[in-house]
């Protein structure tokens, strides 16, 4: 049996640009950081509310992948929060750009997306 996801790797194209924008804009804490000479590639292991949870991962040279319109893969990454107005609001205050809110028809709860430096598309999920 599986118990629950124990991380979400996210390869790059501008390590600090991300780094920047997952700590100090998203508000991760960094568990830890490595440069990984052999591979060129640094790996930043994240905590999302104290939850160990995302890698950040950097290569040489990393092939783009379409996430607009619909591609197949990983669509987006979403993130729980107890008011989503005030994490737009966040986010805004960072000129970090939302999709209008929206309402889930099925649960009735409020939703938006944004996207990471790589256009990773990026959900936040009202509690």
């Amino acid at each position: 049996m599986f118990n629950s996801i124990h991380h979400i790797a996210i390869i790059c194209s501008d390590y600090e640009k991300s780094k920047d924008f997952y700590v100090n804009k998203l508000g991760f804490t960094v568990l830890a950081e490595v440069y990984r000479a052999e591979r060129k590639s640094y790996k930043l292991d994240l905590a999302v509310n104290g939850v160990y949870q995302i890698e950040l991962f950097s290569f040489e040279n990393p092939p783009a992948r379409p996430s607009r319109p619909e591609a197949q893969g990983l669509r987006h990454l979403a993130f729980e929060v107890d008011d989503i107005e005030q994490e737009i609001a966040r986010l805004n205050n960072h000129h970090i750009s939302t999709e209008p809110v929206r309402i889930d028809e099925f649960t009735e709860k409020k939703f938006t997306f944004f996207a990471d430096p790589d256009g990773l598309p990026l959900e936040l999920y009202e509690k």
